[in-house]
């Protein structure tokens, strides 16, 4: 199975902390050109829409059977793990209801 861009290693997340941080009063920021007021304008947000219906974060444990089951199920149907399972408790909440 090929290992995700996300994903790192044990090795590859030491060697991150062994790094030491750059603060800005070390970065040399005179080269670069100050935004004019036209490029403010044009410039757009990224980064996930606001809906005011954010979702909550939560810690959930299941077991790796289980997850990789449902990960399997959201993949036949194209959806991200995590859609699924909401998808999924949504549907059944509405059931039980």
């Amino acid at each position: 199975m090929a290992k995700k861009q996300s994903e790192l290693s044990v090795r590859e997340l030491q060697a991150g902390r062994k790094e030491k941080h750059t603060s800005n009063k070390e970065v040399d920021f005179s080269d670069i050109p100050e935004s004019s007021n036209a490029e403010l304008k044009r410039a757009k947000r990224v980064g996930r829409p606001s809906t005011g219906q954010a979702k909550q974060l939560i810690a959930l444990r299941i077991s790796p059977l289980l997850l990789s089951k449902l990960k399997k199920i959201a993949e036949k149907k194209g959806k991200p793990y995590q859609t699924f399972i909401h998808d999924s408790l949504e549907a059944l909440i509405k059931k039980l209801a």
